[in-house]
């Protein structure tokens, strides 16, 4: 559908949104719409998805690097992993009306129940628009404008990075023996090992975990120990949710 076809009322509710007013409109456009109703697949939103999921991971790495210098690859890691995810991109797109603005083909069904991966779609293709359309930094400021605060609320998490508590607290509240980490193996050069942790508790030994040092094999063997006996699980973007009843 030509820009000149494309709803006015929409256009200013996408930019009130984003907070961002475009100078080529059509790049907006293009970023608002699935494959289902572009006359070719080149003229749906699927390369800025492309575009704008790069960018995005690295605003995101740039942004934990700077404001949490405490934390080791590993934690850094798993916050990314989780504020990069299919489920937190969608859950903004719902949140800020993203969503409700895409173009869609008449066959993808109620809005009301649109696949998680079209919302987080849009997100990411919104953010490769802006980056096109104005530079980096009108982008930049959306993305933390929008994800900051799950970026913040992921990293204060004591579960996302704090799995020896969690597991701590489970014993304590269950009144068991309290958990071991054992040593199992080391490898590698002084200046690059890896360690082989795992955690005992009465008397069980859980699945061990490597790590590039001790901190974070028990971190990542605490984890498995949670995993183990059915206090956690890891969905399919990678992101952590931990029952709460411990």
């Amino acid at each position: 559908m030509p820009m000149t076809d494309l709803n006015q009322e929409i256009r200013l509710r996408a930019q009130e949104i984003l907070g961002y007013t475009f100078n080529d409109p059509e790049l907006l456009y293009t970023a608002l719409t699935h494959s289902s109703v572009a006359d070719a697949r080149t003229e749906s939103n699927e390369r800025m998805e492309f575009l704008g999921d790069a960018i995005f991971g690295a605003v995101v790495c740039e942004q934990l690097y700077r404001d949490y210098e405490d934390y080791l690859e590993g934690e850094l890691s798993k916050i990314k992993s989780a504020v990069v995810s299919r489920r937190a991109c969608a859950e903004i797109s719902d949140e800020i009306g993203l969503t409700d603005l895409l173009n869609l083909g008449k066959g993808i069904g109620s809005r009301t129940d649109l696949p998680s991966s079209l919302a987080a779609a849009v997100y990411e293709s919104v953010v490769a628009a802006i980056y096109l359309d104005g530079g980096h930094e009108p982008m930049r400021e959306f993305i933390l404008r929008t994800i900051g605060p799950v970026i913040e609320g992921i990293a204060d998490s004591d579960h996302q990075h704090n799995f020896k508590s969690a597991l701590q607290q489970y014993a304590q509240k269950h009144a068991l023996e309290l958990p071991t980490y054992q040593l199992l193996d080391e490898k590698g050069p002084d200046h690059s090992k890896a360690f082989e942790v795992c955690v005992e508790m009465g008397g069980n030994r859980l699945p061990s975990a490597w790590g590039g040092n001790k901190k974070e094999a028990e971190q990542s063997a605490a984890l498995n120990a949670l995993t183990q006996l059915g206090i956690a699980e890891i969905d399919a973007d990678g992101e952590v949710n931990i029952i709460d009843e411990i």
